[in-house]
């Protein structure tokens, strides 16, 4: 692995036998052979996930997505999926994928193959390079846009399969797989993939639906959520066109004196959708919020007392929580709080100087999270409402994608096989209500397939849409998992639900 003595690095790391020890004692000796070649590939299967890194695939830019899609169907076909199909829809292809083992249970996956934009010049080392990088108290990573979202997790799962086809065994599950290449624009056309033939009617057939992830915090620590938020992208115009007020070009400043501003106008509206604090204030917006149950309340409690709050503002670079929310309110927030949040602000002359402009047209771009019983179309409805009875009924609103909140119950099996696999690793994981993030696992736990599903994974990453990300390779941490032990979980887990 570009000059590191793999075995040199195991001997002289706690984490390296550490996690060695707990994969063998996981599954020993059943699975040994396995785990073998889970070590032998190691510099081929970092490898892959080094060429899928500097593959970039930005549907928000439209770049690169049709080698994407073409790569991420030769990796699911060089690992053993016997039938990979690109998937039209009306945006970027999807893919759906089976995997035929004889076996009796059929579980569902979900991968993506795109990936949030990157400014090189924020970067430390080079987005589509996919270098290895030492980083102090934590190992080797490699660092690149896509490495811990999501192609660092896919491609150990990835590994798992070639491991478990290297040592001889058959794969004790079969595998149906739908793939998207709009996640990061909010999933606009993923249902087209899922609910089309015939992956509808073979998804039909799996207990569950899982994804991969790099589910360890810096601390070691493992969460499973039992759901996530929804969202909605969005982005409110505000035109001197439509507004009928204002400038229909950009004019001299100096005019501001006499003509009204659509920037101002925007600004304005803006500020009707949250209250003094920054909280939603859109008319009728949290009517349909579900409050949490007493089961969600004790999780949280259970949180509170096991996740280290210094760290968590840490990685966050905050101080103080909003609302100066206590650590317990601060994860209850996170977990069923509805948000309005502003992306991005564009408008008139943003350039080194001064133009003196009055700009015709602003642009924000926002994002709405949605809990359980919030809809999408809901939610717009209701902003699109408000707008008009506040006086903004000219301010677009451009609908870019989005979907509805998702929730699994802790008694289905996919989510009682993950917690065993991760405390046979020596981790008692934290149930969490849902995730603050989103993912389009409705098209998974709604109707027509009401399937429960979740996610599954060791190891650890960061810098998810931000510079620098990456995804643990070596690890010094002997609480953490580097590659090798993420693999593994997936031998485990995939062993574990047969």
């Amino acid at each position: 692995m570009s000059g590191v003595n793999r075995r040199d690095f195991i001997a002289s790391t706690a984490a390296g036998a550490a996690w060695l020890m707990a994969g063998r004692a996981a599954g020993a000796p059943r699975l040994a052979p396995i785990y073998d070649a889970v070590a032998r590939q190691l510099d081929e299967s970092v490898g892959r996930l080094q060429e899928w890194i500097r593959q970039p695939s930005i549907a928000a830019e439209d770049r690169g997505m049709e080698d994407g899609c073409k790569l991420s169907m030769r990796l699911l076909s060089d690992a053993g999926f016997q039938h990979v199909e690109r998937r039209p829809t009306d945006g970027q292809p999807g893919i759906f994928a089976t995997l035929d083992a004889g076996a009796r249970r059929t579980i569902g996956m979900y991968f993506m193959y795109d990936v949030k934009q990157a400014d090189p010049s924020e970067w430390s080392s080079p987005p589509w390079e996919a270098k290895l990088v030492d980083l102090p108290d934590l190992g080797r990573v490699v660092m690149g846009r896509g490495a811990v979202n999501q192609k660092g997790p896919q491609a150990a799962f990835l590994a798992a399969l070639h491991a478990i086809r290297a040592a001889d065994r058959k794969l004790p599950v079969n595998l149906v797989l739908v793939a998207e290449g709009e996640e990061e624009i909010g999933s606009p056309h993923f249902a087209q993939v899922v609910q089309s033939s015939p992956a509808r009617e073979t998804l039909a057939k799996c207990e569950g639906v899982f994804m991969p992830e790099a589910a360890q915090g810096r601390d070691g620590t493992v969460t499973i959520s039992l759901g996530a938020k929804g969202v909605v992208e969005l982005e409110l115009v505000s035109s001197g066109e439509k507004w009928g007020r204002g400038p229909s070009k950009d004019v001299h400043s100096s005019n501001r004196a006499r003509v009204d501003s659509p920037a101002w106008h925007l600004i304005q509206a803006l500020n009707t959708l949250v209250d003094a604090q920054g909280d939603p204030a859109i008319d009728g917006y949290l009517a349909d919020v579900r409050a949490l149950g007493a089961s969600e309340r004790a999780m949280l409690d259970v949180a509170a007392q096991r996740i280290t709050e210094a760290t968590a503002k840490q990685g966050l670079g905050v101080q103080k929580w909003a609302r100066d929310a206590s650590w317990r309110q601060a994860l209850e927030d996170l977990a069923n709080r509805p948000t309005v949040n502003i992306e991005g602000l564009v408008g008139g002359y943003t350039g080194p100087g001064g133009k003196t402009i009055l700009p015709h047209r602003a642009t924000a771009k926002l994002d709405l999270r949605l809990v359980p019983d919030m809809t999408l179309d809901g939610a717009v409805e209701k902003l699109k409402a408000h707008l008009v009875r506040h006086g903004f009924g000219d301010v677009e609103v451009n609908v870019s994608g989005g979907y509805d909140p998702t929730t699994t119950s802790s008694d289905a099996r996919l989510v009682r096989v993950a917690t065993q696999v991760y405390k046979r690793s020596g981790i008692d994981p934290i149930l969490w209500p849902r995730r603050g993030g989103s993912w389009p696992g409705y098209v998974f736990t709604d109707e027509p397939l009401k399937l429960p599903a979740g996610h599954f994974g060791l190891g650890h990453g960061q810098g998810a849409h931000a510079p620098d990300e990456y995804f643990l390779v070596e690890s010094k941490d002997p609480k953490i998992a580097g590659w090798d032990g993420a693999v593994r979980s997936y031998v485990d887990y995939l062993f574990a639900l047969a």
